[in-house]
Formats: structure tokens, sequence, C-alpha cells
């Protein structure tokens, strides 16, 4: 990966400000991501292209190291820029894995600023989640698309970047 001229110097000063280290990357693989932007507490992934099939973290350019969330607290962005006619998955499909073993946690889906799905998931390594391609489809917008995966976990967790996958495209 190299570091892509296009972080802005506002950005820059608008995180330093913050407190928060940042990071922004082209993507030269098959998969023609546009960026990937890492900051505390969020992942920020943006598709310069419809991503078809199943795709794992590590494939969008993710490293363990990447999805280390000491608050617990984690927001993965998936921004699809401008769309039209996509051909969603029968059933959109998330899945996340971690090296921890949790009680429970706390799982909210966003798309374009709409709850689309709130749930608790108990114990284990993984949690998977299963959306409804229609919400997608009535909510979906000419101008911007973004799915937001907010989780609430009770203590640090480190996500596997090989083992999480999301799956939004045929």
């Amino acid at each position: 990966m190299d570091i892509s001229s296009s972080y802005s110097h506002a950005s820059y000063l608008a995180n330093k400000q913050v407190g928060r280290k940042s990071a922004c990357f082209k993507l030269k693989n098959e998969l023609e991501m546009d960026t990937l932007e890492i900051n505390q507490g969020e992942v920020k992934i943006t598709f310069g292209t419809e991503i078809t099939g199943k795709v794992t973290l590590k494939e969008l350019g993710l490293k363990d190291e990447d999805l280390v969330f000491e608050s617990g607290l984690i927001r993965l962005v998936f921004d699809f820029g401008q769309m039209k006619d996509h051909a969603y998955y029968q059933v959109p499909t998330v899945e996340m894995a971690y090296n921890e073993n949790m009680d429970s946690t706390h799982w909210q889906c966003d798309f374009n600023k709409e709850t689309i799905l709130d749930k608790i998931d108990n114990h284990g390594h993984s949690t998977v989640i299963l959306l409804d391609k229609t919400k997608f489809i009535d909510l979906e917008q000419h101008h911007e698309n973004a799915f937001v995966l907010h989780a609430e976990f009770p203590q640090p967790v480190s996500l596997i970047a090989a083992n999480s996958f999301v799956h939004f495209f045929k």
C-alpha cells in the first residue's frame, strides 16, 4: 500500500485537533478501491466500483493490527458512493470474527442513516449478521450510499481480517 496524496491537510488538522491518528491509503489490487481510511475507533472503506461476491477485510486492504479496538467500540463504514440499480446479494451478509471470546455484543447496522438492524449477539468468537436486501433497495439514493456497522463489545476486541467478510452484491 502506498500512502495517498489525497489525504488532505484539512483532514490532518481536524484529526490532530481531536487527537486521532489517521491514515488514508490507495489500494492497488483487483478490488479497485478508492480509499481506505483508518481512524481511532473507525474504519472507512470507499468503493470505487461495485465489489461482487464475498470479500474479506484482508482483501479490502485491512490488517489485523488495523482492527484492534481498545475501547470495545467499533464503527466500520462502507461507502458505496453514487449507486443505481445494484444487484444486491439475496441476503447481504456481514461476518466479523474476533480473537476474544465475548459474552455479549451489541450490533447496529445503518444504511443511509437509517437503522436497518439492531441486535444482541450472545457468547462466542464471531458474529454473523444477515440483512434484508429490500431495506437496501428502499433506502438507496442517487447521491450518497453508506452502510455503517456499529459494534459495542464489553471489553477491548481484535477483529481477524482474514476471517471477517462482507457480501453485499451478487
